[in-house]
């Protein structure tokens, strides 16, 4: 099986000093990114561990695949212990800084500890290097590239930073990358700023001792994504905003409704008359990406996709396409996931009977991006402020929701509730085969749960290899089962189990901080959703409160390890 190569790169931030370590065992079995990061994190933190603490650790991880020239590969993963949900979380981001990771010839490289000042970290094949940044202090993410070049000759896809978010710990703040790309979801900006950790930087051209070879099927998914006409080339992920509306899966006025009246001013097609040229990830020919501005507005931004259309466009009951795109600005400038703040934000627009006030909410992104005045509470994030506000609580585990919403696509729902993440569409993507646009051999009615906890297994543990590649999972059009086993040299079958003891080793973590079946519900009903739940427990091998049994994970514990 191909997998990624490399030491382990320790850096104990407390001490500036650096280690490494030999990870091929892990390597071996977990192929890269979420996989080797959830390994990593689930036997090298404590399971107490504070995540805003000294010993909670943050991993960043390609794969195997950023070894390629094949399109959808131009990712890389982070993992660590969520601030906002205080679980494992792994989030993983695009842009161009996946092959420069790989040129440092580290397999992982994990960060510890806390240091005394505000520091960069560079890391190249022949060391690492500490500097102190006192000037980079409350220093937006286009500052910090501009520093980067100005100091260090770096371009924006070398490095990871985060911004004033980050640095002030608001608990949904990002880990930005190539300035415009985020690992947005589950605050590991925060867990950065907590380790009073700026940037990181990342140059060097060194290659694993073991030369990979791809398969010429990888150029044949290059091939077809560089010929396809998909209208995710045009409009990215909006172009399925009119299809959720009209489904009524498309959560407004922060989910008291299902279908937004405006929604043509903020559709894909919207989107499309903002785009000003092509982008694109690394090495990828799909350029699925949206550049876009409006010069008589002044507003310049990447974006925005579906779920920011969304959070900040639908659920905020905003109607122009040029207001979201200026929220999506804001969100990547401080560093924060637009999810989060957005639902958040449209907490606090329910509360105060302000849905639409577009000042307001641009006026509440900077405010929590620097917790100023009440965007100190609502930095705490929708799970920790929506009794004060008098509101419905719309997490899942302390995530916020993105579209595609449960209460019409009740796989989703589940998938919602069973996400070792929280609200996230994307660990297991289920609303893909409940859209009629999938291929109908392999699509589901939207409604019922029937056969769903079983493909909900199958799916997670697909996504969880899809990270682990690390392979975009827009993808989906290109690379089927068999495809992804040709491309890392096994069969679909062995690929199943290893995503399960990726999601296994997940859950154990979180059982082992006190999640179990109470945490894996929803703000609403969904018919036979308490059967599904435990159909999907059974499964999984777990127990009917949905904790892992201890001979799953061969009785790891979560020690600090002494070898640090």
């Amino acid at each position: 099986m191909r997998h990624a190569a490399g030491p382990l790169c320790s850096v104990n931030l407390s001490t500036q000093t650096a280690e490494e370590h030999d990870i091929d065992d892990v390597l071996e079995s977990f192929i890269g990114g979420r996989g080797v990061g959830t390994k990593l994190v689930h036997d090298r933190v404590p399971f107490d561990a504070d995540p805003l603490g000294s010993e909670n650790r943050l991993v960043l991880a390609a794969g195997p695949m950023q070894q390629s020239q094949m399109s959808f590969t131009g990712r890389a993963s982070l993992t660590s212990v969520s601030p906002l949900t205080n679980g494992l979380v792994s989030s993983n981001a695009g842009g161009f800084l996946s092959r420069h990771l790989v040129g440092t010839g580290y397999g992982a490289i994990e960060f510890t500890g806390t240091a005394d000042e505000l520091l960069a970290v560079h890391i190249r094949p022949e060391g690492i290097e500490f500097e102190a940044v006192p000037d980079l202090e409350k220093a937006e993410v286009p500052e910090v590239t501009e520093y980067a070049d100005e100091r260090w000759g770096l371009d924006p896809e070398q490095l990871i930073c985060i911004g004033p978010a980050g640095e002030n710990e608001v608990r949904f703040a990002s880990v930005m990358t190539t300035e415009s790309r985020a690992f947005g979801r589950g605050g590991l900006g925060a867990v950065m700023g907590a380790k009073n950790l700026k940037v990181v930087t990342f140059a060097g051209d060194a290659t694993p001792d073991v030369e990979i070879e791809f398969p010429a099927e990888a150029m044949d998914v290059h091939r077809e994504a560089a010929t396809s006409d998909h209208v995710m080339k045009r409009q990215g992920t909006t172009a399925g905003t009119d299809y959720a509306n009209a489904v009524e899966a498309f959560p407004t006025r922060y989910f008291s409704e299902r279908e937004f009246e405006g929604v043509e001013g903020i559709n894909g097609d919207s989107v499309e008359s903002k785009k000003y040229k092509k982008a694109t990830c690394s090495q990828c020919a799909f350029a699925c990406k949206l550049p876009t501005k409006d010069e008589e507005r002044g507003v310049e931004t990447e974006g925005p996709e579906f779920e920011t259309v969304m959070s900040f466009g639908s659920n905020c009951a905003v109607d122009d396409i040029v207001d979201v795109m200026k929220s999506n600005e804001l969100c990547d400038r401080y560093g924060v996931d637009t999810i989060s703040c957005g639902d958040t934000i449209a907490a606090y627009l329910m509360a105060n009977d302000e849905f639409g006030n577009v000042e307001l909410i641009h006026e509440l992104v900077e405010k929590i991006a620097f917790r100023e005045g009440v965007g100190d509470d609502l930095a705490e994030g929708t799970h920790r402020v929506h009794g004060e506000l008098g509101v419905h609580d719309w997490t899942v585990k302390g995530m916020e929701f993105p579209a595609h919403d449960g209460r019409h696509l009740h796989g989703q729902g589940l998938s919602f509730a069973t996400s070792n993440r929280g609200a996230d569409h994307m660990y297991a993507s289920f609303y893909a085969i409940e859209y009629p646009y999938v291929d109908k051999s392999k699509a589901m009615d939207a409604n019922g749960l029937g056969g769903k906890p079983e493909r909900l297994v199958e799916k997670e543990n697909h996504n969880a290899v899809l990270d682990s590649g690390v392979v975009c999972k827009f993808s989906r059009d290109f690379i089927d089962e068999e495809m992804l086993a040709t491309l890392l040299d096994t069969d679909y079958d062995h690929l199943q189990s290893i995503g399960s003891e990726i999601v296994t080793l997940e859950r154990h973590f979180n059982n082992q901080r006190g999640f179990d079946r109470a945490d894996d519900t929803l703000p609403y009903d969904i018919p036979g959703f308490p059967s599904a739940l435990s159909e999907y427990y059974d499964l999984r091998g777990w127990s009917e409160a949905g904790v892992v049994p201890e001979s799953a994970v061969g009785g790891a514990s979560g020690a600090t390890p002494a070898d640090d």
